[in-house]
């Protein structure tokens, strides 16, 4: 299909980062989200086992990037998918590639954060490490995993059969990556500012043959958790770009046309700001969920095994019943009784029954409502 370029717009060869920026303009914006991550970061500190309790943001963040790519899979399908297959299997024939992609970006992002916590600097090398996994199987894998573009790649309209965007070329690739992390490393911007401005100019370098939207979009997060704005890496951002995906698209675009990175950046904060308040008000209710549950699952069990069970459910909303028995260090014994009493409270139900040697299929339905997208 041929397609049209009247109407693209380039790369802004020379002007990355841009030599002034007028911050008075975006200064209410600044404030705003500054504090409204303070404000989630706050319950973040204060939360002694978030790793368990945002565990589903992160599973939600993969099922809404991964949309924006045309990917459309379900919150319930990549929970299935590893209870069936577990957290690192190599995909199944049967499962649907959109469900495949959508569990190599949640396995990407959580990757891309233990680097960092073990001390791996945020750098083109980490990046296409990330990416290789992205892309490591399925349709991806076709498309040069964990390697830069050699060809000249372009963003399209395919509906109006138009190139909006072109990209830099292969050429010039090498020193635009070194300017935008020598700009990561070095420049004085204050975080939120140098978030924005290192997203845009990843998306608009697009060093990748795909997958590239998906990276700049975990890169926010990570940059955020490393520049010390976040004490955990537990913010995701794409539920706003999602809802608003025509302005953040245009608003990108408009940096290359016209120089316009100011507009980006007032829009970029309120995605932060906007973000940060929706992140709360789900983390809280998780939080919430979870400490009401601490009482009802102590009840209702009678068992020093409650907080264990508890826990289990709340990482794996989603699981078969060997699972339960192999992975929540539950005595199996006290595991199948623990697993009959919550099923006849209702605690979890069952999605699909044992049939042969296919364990039950059951899911935490309380903290599933809360989550799903």
């Amino acid at each position: 299909m041929e397609l049209n370029l009247e109407r693209a717009v380039n790369y802004h060869y020379e002007k990355f980062p841009p030599n002034t920026l007028d911050t008075d303009s975006f200064l209410n914006e600044l404030i705003k989200a500054t504090e409204a991550v303070a404000r989630y970061d706050q319950m973040l500190s204060t939360m002694h086992n978030s790793a368990i309790l945002l565990a589903p943001l992160r599973n939600q963040e993969a099922v809404i990037s991964s949309r924006m790519e045309g990917t459309i899979s379900t919150m319930d399908e990549i929970l299935r998918y590893e209870a069936d297959y577990g957290p690192e299997a190599e995909a199944a024939g049967d499962i649907r590639s959109e469900v495949v992609e959508t569990v190599l970006y949640q396995r990407a992002l959580r990757a891309a954060q233990e680097a960092i916590e073990e001390g791996y600097p945020l750098s083109p090398s980490l990046i296409k490490q990330i990416h290789q996994r992205l892309l490591s199987f399925g349709r991806g894998a076709t498309k040069s995993p964990g390697e830069f573009k050699v060809e000249q790649n372009y963003l399209a309209d395919k509906l109006q059969r138009e190139i909006r965007f072109i990209p830099i070329s292969p050429e010039r690739l090498t020193d635009g990556m070194e300017a935008l992390f020598s700009y990561i490393h070095e420049s004085k911007h204050p975080a939120l500012i140098k978030t924005a401005l290192a997203h845009v100019e990843f998306e608009a370098l697009h060093p990748f043959k795909d997958g590239n939207g998906r990276i700049g979009r975990m890169m926010i997060t990570l940059m955020l958790w490393k520049l010390g704005t976040l004490s955990a890496p537990h913010f995701y951002i794409s539920g706003y770009f999602e809802k608003n995906k025509d302005a953040y698209i245009e608003t990108m675009r408009n940096v290359s046309e016209n120089g316009d990175w100011e507009e980006w950046c007032s829009f970029f904060l309120k995605a932060v700001e906007q973000q940060a308040i929706m992140n709360l008000s789900v983390a809280q209710s998780i939080r919430d969920l979870y400490e009401h549950m601490k009482t009802v699952f102590s009840e209702v069990l009678s068992s020093k095994y409650a907080l264990r069970a508890l826990d289990f459910v709340f990482t794996t909303p989603v699981f078969r019943n060997n699972s339960f028995t192999s992975n929540s260090g539950i005595p199996s014994a006290s595991a199948a009784r623990i697993t009959r009493v919550l099923l006849e409270n209702n605690l979890i139900v069952s999605k699909e029954q044992a049939s042969g040697r296919r364990p039950a299929l059951y899911s935490f339905e309380p903290l599933m409502r809360l989550v799903r997208v």
